[in-house]
């Protein structure tokens, strides 16, 4: 097949852009920027009762987000046509089917007659599907669908097949839950005289429980992991590991996938969903990403709570506790209490902040407000805290982090106090 390479993602804007659909666009772009071809996104708008602009945008958020970038599009089937049906599921009778010698009865009075595409009786539809292999339906399975409603307008596989050949698809990457419209389609094509796409249905996606990933079965939207504080890397790195594989690679870089991404390795089988995998890919993308961009990151979630903090602010301390976290949210519950007010459990207090300890505690405080603020006089106000009390670190160590921040663990101690204003640590360290 010496045509230029062109692939297509075709959402129906009715609801945000799934995981499933997301992945089959990443499929799809990664193949085209592999061969130098073309990738173009095709909004199915065509559901007017169902379709809102609210899901357009989310999905044209979803895409740029994950950095899907097209060089066609986004093409709107409502400025091509001005509605389009879906096609019948019920058999056909073929009451007014054309055959040799078959007289037909009249059409009923006052009844708008369809038109239907007037399938093989005989052969099969072949394809060499790139996912599953060769694919063989019997025509006699197939019916003769509704290709234009009595008001005039175009059936979905219908549209589909000339929306296709229009744009000069070369490659269509979709859904397993389309290879039933697929001899359809290539029927049409054939009767059209038009060059057929080749074909990859991609298995389903299973949630953790090994059903169907879908919108009542836990399933939120692209955007709502962006929202979570995933980095949209590491969503492509993990989306392009469901259902396909290069060697042993887990983590990979968007250069490499396009590298790599030749239409072949996809599995046959369906993939499964695992948040767990997902969140140890995004803890190795937020260790190497550019320290200004996490931190700007961090600033957005903290804005969302109400937490005003600007990114030079959030930059210092992002290293010290980054190495903790999956996700920007995490990394934002460690740096909020360096911006906001905390509230120690009860249950802490009670534990650690003993009388045992409370007289430590007024020593420590009143040598952290004579010294140089940084690490190394930190910890020797605290080892000599002590010394002098007779206690043990932990001893100590949980009380100053429950009252400072609001947590019993935390990294070392002295690195922790010295990103506070020395304020706060003495405010309160009383109690304030």
């Amino acid at each position: 097949m010496n045509r230029r390479v062109r692939t297509r993602i075709a959402p129906s804007p009715t609801g945000f852009l799934h995981l499933g659909t997301a992945r089959t666009a990443l499929f799809s772009w990664a193949f085209a920027r592999h061969f130098g071809g073309d990738f173009i996104l095709r909004i199915e708008d065509t559901d007017v009762a169902r379709s809102t602009q609210d899901s357009v945008e989310q999905i044209l958020a979803s895409m740029k987000w994950l950095g899907l970038d097209c060089d066609e599009g986004p093409i709107y089937q409502m400025q091509r046509l001005e509605q389009r049906a879906r096609g019948e599921k019920t058999r056909y009778d073929g009451r007014w089917r054309p055959e040799p010698g078959k007289v037909l009865p009249p059409a009923p009075t006052g009844v708008d007659p369809v038109i239907r595409f007037r399938n093989p009786l005989d052969g099969a539809v072949t394809w060499d599907d790139l996912v599953k292999g060769p694919i063989s339906i019997s025509n006699k399975e197939i019916d003769d669908l509704i290709i234009v409603r009595p008001d005039g307008i175009p059936t979905y596989n219908f549209c589909v097949v000339v929306d296709d050949w229009d744009m000069n698809v070369s490659h269509v990457f979709r859904g397993d839950e389309h290879v039933n419209n697929t001899p359809w389609q290539i029927n049409i094509f054939n009767a059209l005289g038009a060059p057929l796409p080749l074909f990859g249905h991609v298995p389903i996606i299973l949630g953790d429980d090994g059903l169907k990933l879908s919108k009542r079965r836990g399933a939120v939207s692209v955007t709502a992991y962006e929202d979570a504080g995933y980095l949209p890397e590491a969503m492509l790195n993990y989306l392009a590991r469901l259902g396909w594989s290069h060697g042993d690679e887990e983590l990979f870089t968007r250069e490499q996938l396009i590298a790599w991404f030749d239409g072949t390795h996809l599995s046959k089988s369906p993939a499964q969903w695992d948040p767990a995998k997902l969140n140890w890919v995004n803890a190795h993308y937020l260790k190497t990403i550019e320290e200004t961009r996490l931190a700007a990151l961090v600033s957005q979630q903290l804005d969302r709570r109400g937490i005003a903090a600007s990114v030079q602010q959030v930059a210092p301390l992002c290293p010290l506790f980054k190495d903790r976290c999956s996700t920007t949210v995490e990394l934002a519950d460690w740096v909020a209490m360096y911006f906001a007010d905390v509230r120690p459990r009860e249950e802490d207090l009670a534990t650690h902040v003993t009388d045992a300890v409370k007289p430590a505690l007024h020593t420590l405080r009143s040598k952290l407000a004579d010294i140089e603020w940084n690490k190394a006089a930190i910890s020797v106000a605290i080892k000599n805290t002590l010394t002098a009390h007779s206690l043990k670190m932990p001893q100590l160590a949980h009380a100053v982090r429950v009252l400072v921040c609001g947590r019993a663990q935390t990294p070392s101690l002295d690195a922790v106090l010295e990103l506070f204003p020395r304020e706060t640590v003495l405010a309160r360290l009383r109690g304030d």
